[in-house]
């Protein structure tokens, strides 16, 4: 019966439609303090019948054709200009002008025109949106379908009855960015994408499939729970059946048909068994994915079917020896991140996941916080295929009605990651987290956590010593934000409950600055500056690596961010906390952490070995590196040998003279080189794409890395020319950036207009494709250099 089953699957074209309706939107702003200038909202009474939306912006026979017309994921909080203001919270949103203060810029409305085939009427349709910042009411047709008021996880609704066959829909949303959520930068606007669904009356509820696995000695049981639902009007004979494929799609486990009647407007939730021989295993260093298939069908007819990735891995928590991956103990080595990037803010193109994921995996990262807040879909799909550990965040520690379905919401949508090891119901909440009231909460949302994900358990960020009173009592996985002495003591006072270090480090470097800077806001690119509550990298990892039940922490952060720019103040609009800076460029710490968070031979001396003008200072050098023991040389001179004493660094106090900074280590008895030189000036432009290819669609995306270079070849690290961006063909630039925290260069620049000045040598652009296949030509030029060109393959995406 089940082969009968798939043979009929494998010959039936697939019955649901997830259509990406990003292009061709309509945009303008409105204003929170004049209605007339909000398009009449708030004045028109539209709520007193269904569908009544003259005079506003929300009839679907508005004009919209003097709107802006932009392609989605969009942040226009991007665009604005930089703009003081003494309130911390604009300070920590990075000085751009949304929120209360700026009715404005605070509010933007949207349009997007679409038709239906009226052949499609006996289907059933309806709108994802996968994130929204923030506050969003949603129309479609003139109807109100409801308000999301979180700027990160989505929603989704059915449009149905609302259906204009052979004729124009018209999706409405008018966003509000007034009220901050966040402490950071959160963005402005639809900053994910946005689906058309189309499926059958009888089909998988949303979120509808749940799949987990259970690893044993030589095989492993693959469950399925499937949750079907009949919006129709009779009554359906229907069966579920279910199925793994391996990476080449043959099919290496199934479950049996399970037959079921479905009454009209019925839900009925099936579960399922199958049993995989000799699986391959999902870990960072093998991200091995199977696919799992769920066919449902009606009256012998496939009316649903519904694909997830899947990876087969076993977790355990030890409080003694730590965290387990498939039986094998494991340091976690993570990073909190946020979710904006320079050039594009937060809206993301679905490559950039993966370009700052890989980074990440080239530093030694196995584990990712989604501080704090509910990651894009593209992110954990990243983390699925490139083997990255995902501890996932809830917003905010609450368990009223709105934030209880948030969490919910993002449990549904996530837990088939296999990258998803851990939930974190909250970070920080200093008001409550020590009283009877945090700890009430937490109980409330740990039962939803369980109810939802039976497999999984959950931890908290807590920026608390060995407290143990209110979360922290009925938390499973104690996390420490910060606190990193404590660790142990909290341990030997509650050893049974496993410790992670949710937040360590907090590290203030710039890139390429070595000297602290009041006026410009850098300070120096080493591991000596951290604000009170904090720690250097060396002090927090150094006491991890050596204690086995701490199982490991999450640096603040892999990358900075918008906002936040602690040590400074204005002209300072983003934050120097990153191992990498907002173009993922490596900061030195990059170095120590990947020293001793990976294998393979690291040996990197800084700083540069430009300092005309400065020749007989003495000049700090460090050399970060895993090797044994490493002896420096200058000009050829000897410097002296020292050894390497684990999870630390090495330094030396060199008088400057131009010429060469030579470094040679040896580790296990091999040798290993590294040099820095004084360079030249400028003399020429260099571009490096991530990928030399791109896929059409509009969707695709490459990031484009620049510097300049002298004479020699060799890239000069202080150089701070002024690059200006064209570019042929059928593709666009979406966003420049150089890492620069006190810049104030617009990252969107007008067409034809593209340009950012080097910071310490490096700038990125990062170019999104286009629809039509052919060559893509960059050209990069600066006054009295030679151009940079590259020519990029545009090809025709096929699914």
């Amino acid at each position: 019966m089940v082969l009968s089953g798939l043979t009929l699957y494998s010959q039936t074209v697939q019955p649901r439609q997830k259509i990406c309706i990003d292009q061709n939107w309509k945009f303008h702003p409105g204003n929170a303090n004049d209605p007339v200038k909000d398009f009449n909202y708030r004045i028109a009474n539209i709520f007193s019948k269904s569908g009544k939306a003259e005079n506003t912006a929300i009839d679907p026979k508005f004009d919209d054709s003097e709107w802006k017309t932009i392609d989605l994921p969009h942040d226009w909080a991007l665009a604005l200009p930089f703009v003081f203001s003494p309130d911390f919270d604009v300070q920590s949103h990075g000085y751009k002008p949304v929120g209360g203060r700026f009715p404005e810029t605070s509010i933007g409305w949207y349009r997007k025109h679409f038709g239906v085939s009226k052949a499609d009427s006996g289907q059933r349709f309806s709108l994802q949106f996968d994130g929204i910042y923030r506050d969003a009411k949603i129309w479609f047709n003139g109807f109100y379908l409801g308000t999301n008021e979180s700027g990160y996880i989505g929603v989704s609704y059915d449009i149905t009855d609302y259906i204009n066959f052979n004729r124009d829909n018209v999706v409405v949303l008018r966003v509000d960015a007034s009220q901050y959520e966040g402490w950071f930068y959160e963005g402005a606007g639809i900053y994910r994408h946005v689906w058309l669904k189309q499926f059958n009356n009888i089909h998988v509820a949303e979120n509808g499939v749940f799949i987990y696995t259970e690893v044993k000695e030589k095989s492993a049981d693959i469950h399925f729970e499937t949750t079907v639902e009949n919006n129709g009007f009779s009554d359906a004979a229907c069966s579920v059946f279910s199925f793994l494929t391996d990476r080449g799609g043959k099919i290496v486990a199934s479950s049996s048909d399970q037959s079921i009647t479905l009454d009209a407007d019925m839900k009925i939730t099936l579960k399922q068994q199958a049993t995989l021989d000799n699986p391959e295993l999902w870990d960072p260093d093998n991200p091995y994915l199977y696919r799992a298939i769920v066919v449902l069908k009606t009256n012998g007819k496939v009316t649903d079917s519904i694909v997830n990735r899947v990876g087969i891995r076993a977790i355990r928590f030890d409080p003694e020896y730590g965290f387990f991956l498939n039986g094998k103990n494991m340091k976690i080595k993570g990073v909190c991140c946020h979710q904006d990037h320079a050039g594009v803010g937060t809206a993301m193109p679905d490559n950039l996941h993966y370009y700052r994921i890989g980074l990440l995996k080239q530093m030694g990262v196995n584990a990712y916080r989604t501080s704090h807040n509910a990651p894009a879909p593209e992110l954990l799909d990243a983390c699925d295929s490139l083997g990255m550990l995902v501890l996932d965040e809830q917003r905010l520690l609450n368990s009223s009605p709105e934030y209880l379905s948030q969490f919910e919401r993002l449990i549904l949508r996530d837990r088939n990651h296999p990258s998803v090891f851990l939930w974190s119901i909250g970070n920080e909440e200093g008001y409550i987290q020590t009283t009877g009231v945090g700890k009430r909460i937490a109980q409330s949302l740990l039962v939803k956590q369980k109810e939802l994900d039976p497999t999984r358990t959950s931890t908290y960020g807590a920026d608390l010593p060995n407290v143990f009173t209110g979360i922290n009592e009925v938390i499973p996985i104690r996390g420490f934000n910060y606190r990193q002495f404590a660790v142990s003591d909290y341990h030997k006072s509650h050893p049974d409950q496993p410790v992670l270090g949710t937040e360590m480090g907090s590290t203030v470097t710039t890139r390429g600055i070595y000297e602290k800077d009041t006026i410009r806001c850098y300070v120096p690119d080493q591991d000596i500056t951290a604000p009170w509550w904090a720690s250097k990298a060396e002090e927090w990892w150094t006491l991890c690596a050596n204690q086995p039940a701490w199982m490991g922490g999450f640096i603040w952060t892999g990358f900075d961010y918008r906002g936040e720019p602690t040590p400074f103040h204005w002209p300072n609009i983003n934050s120097h906390f990153g191992i990498m800076d907002m173009c993922g460029f490596p900061k030195n710490l990059y170095y120590y952490y990947q020293s001793w968070w990976t294998s393979r031979d690291v040996l990197h001396i800084s700083p540069h070995w430009n300092w005309k003008g400065r020749e007989g200072e003495i000049i700090p050098v460090w050399i970060n590196s895993n090797a044994d023991r490493v002896e420096l040389f200058l000009n050829g001179k000897s410097l002296g040998k020292k050894e390497m004493n684990r999870n630390s660094h090495l330094e030396w106090q060199v008088p400057y003279l131009p010429g060469k900074l030579e470094a040679v280590a040896w580790k296990n008895g091999k040798e290993i080189t590294s040099q820095v030189e004084t360079t030249q000036e400028p003399y020429q432009v260099v571009i490096i794409p991530d990928k030399k290819s791109l896929t059409t669609g509009g969707q695709d995306a490459t990031v484009i890395n620049v510097h300049v270079a002298d004479r020699l070849g060799r890239e000069v690290p202080d150089a701070g020319n002024l690059i200006q961006f064209f570019i042929q063909g059928d593709a666009k630039i979406v966003g420049v950036g150089n890492g620069d925290p006190s810049s104030h260069e617009p990252d969107i620049c007008p067409e034809n207009q593209w340009q950012r000045k080097l910071f310490n040598g490096k700038c990125q652009l990062i170019v999104l494709s286009g629809r039509s296949a052919g060559t893509i030509e960059i050209m990069a030029k600066s006054t009295g250099l030679i151009d940079g060109t590259i020519q990029l393959q545009q090809l025709i995406f096929s699914q």
